[in-house]
């Protein structure tokens, strides 16, 4: 155990050492000038391909979100952004639920600490770059059942709040990223990713900072995406509104214990392909403006005893005044071992200033897998109301509430109310 703990650091310095000479070749500005003012437009700032959480829009976000608390901390990241090209993220979440009833526990506490950041090493402040990214986490329960189990707890077919659980220390992403922008915008990672970064994605998705439960998340839970581990995926813009976005990732693989991914990648061979096509009305919209249709397909996982599996998943979001940001999303699973087989959402976020506070809003419907649970279920219905306060660019208090109508796995129960408390201390 303690060998399977710790030999994976090895991993992340041999990447690291691998840059090196790169940037030795490659690095930008040496200049000792005194930091920028902080939150100053950045070369390559913005939104780019990928969910809310992937590490270079998060970093984006944390930075948009009000007047910092902490100013020589932020501007000394945009200085090191600025001249070193080096774009550093700390962050502190923990959350609280409990419910109105419960077969077992009604209440649930987790928390997590992640190190996140990227490194410029080619091209920096010009079109085409590549970047070193990676995201290291310790996730903690606070409670006897973490989070992460906590719908499973309540007879309830879902995840109130899937990343909040004990799993320790891990690894979630160290890939390298490549950008070119001459023609057309494409974008290609591989690496260790996270394939919920660019799978069915849209602006709410992020149990961080959005909606907390997985049907409001990647596939409104019919998608049996796997833990983090090694994988690509790339996307390009086909014309100034078409775009595509694929890629394939390991499904057996385990972020506490890197090094055995290379063994179940390349020997297992038990893989989770994706492939995207949507629209947006430009590229810089495509964050918030967006229409999307995604395919997968889940091989079959023997030592798991999982079948292997299809779907197909459909996206609409549009951004309007400047404030509201309605969805509709849905998605349909043959087996796989996806939560649900159907399901649909849509609901509304609200933000009278950008980057600012947040509601929202979100109905589903779903009809629990019939190869994951038993066939004959009841359908579940679940509704997320949440109010993100930023207190400050680094603080952020959410209370969440949700209802759980027909919990599929608790036929004694007609409904659930769930509520709960989400902190986010992000340096």
């Amino acid at each position: 155990m303690m060998t399977s703990s710790w030999r994976w650091p090895a991993l992340v310095g041999l990447f690291v050492a691998l840059a090196l000479p790169v940037a030795a070749e490659e690095g930008g500005s040496s200049s000792d000038d005194p930091p920028p003012p902080a939150g100053e437009p950045q070369p390559g700032d913005g939104p780019t391909f990928g969910g809310p959480n992937a590490v270079e829009n998060q970093l984006h976000e944390d930075q948009q979100a009000g007047r910092p608390l902490f100013d020589r901390i932020a501007d000394w990241k945009s200085w090191l952004k600025d001249k070193r090209g080096i774009d550093l993220g700390l962050d502190y979440s923990a959350a609280y639920f409990g419910a109105s009833d419960s077969p077992g526990d009604d209440q649930s506490a987790s928390g997590m600490l992640r190190f996140l950041g990227s490194w410029d090493l080619v091209g920096r402040g010009k079109k085409n770059t590549g970047a070193l990214v990676w995201k290291v986490e310790h996730r903690h329960g606070y409670t006897d059942v973490p989070l992460f189990d906590f719908g499973f707890e309540l007879g309830y077919a879902g995840f109130i709040a899937p990343p909040f659980s004990d799993a320790g220390l891990l690894l979630t992403n160290l890939y390298w990223r490549q950008r070119w922008r001459e023609k057309r915008a494409i974008t290609a990672v591989g690496g260790w990713v996270d394939a919920t970064d660019y799978v069915d994605v849209y602006a709410l998705s992020s149990p961080w900072t959005g909606f907390t439960n997985f049907s409001f998340s990647t596939g409104s839970n019919t998608i049996p995406v796997p833990n983090q581990g090694l994988g690509a995926a790339a996307s390009a813009m086909l014309t100034k509104q078409l775009f595509v976005i694929g890629g394939l990732a390991d499904s057996n693989s385990d972020p506490g214990d890197p090094i055995d991914g290379f063994d179940t990648f390349f020997n297992d061979r038990e893989y989770f392909k994706h492939i995207e096509f949507g629209w947006t009305p430009s590229l810089d919209r495509l964050y918030l403006d967006n229409l999307h249709v995604t395919f997968w397909h889940a091989d079959e996982r023997e030592e798991a005893g999982t079948p292997s599996g299809r779907g197909a998943n459909f996206s609409f979001t549009r951004y309007l005044g400047g404030r509201w940001l309605p969805f509709v999303r849905g998605g349909w699973a043959d087996d796989g071992g996806s939560v649900l087989q159907k399901s649909l959402s849509v609901g509304f976020g609200y933000q009278p200033v950008p980057g600012k506070n947040l509601l929202g809003v979100g109905l589903n419907w779903g009809e629990p897998n019939e190869s994951t649970f038993a066939p004959g279920l009841d359908d579940q219905y679940t509704a997320e109301v949440f109010y993100r306060w930023n207190v400050s660019r680094e603080i952020a208090l959410t209370p969440d509430l949700q209802y759980l109508k027909n919990p599929a796995l608790n036929p004694d129960q007609d409904s659930i109310w769930v509520f709960g408390l989400r902190a986010r201390l992000a340096l």
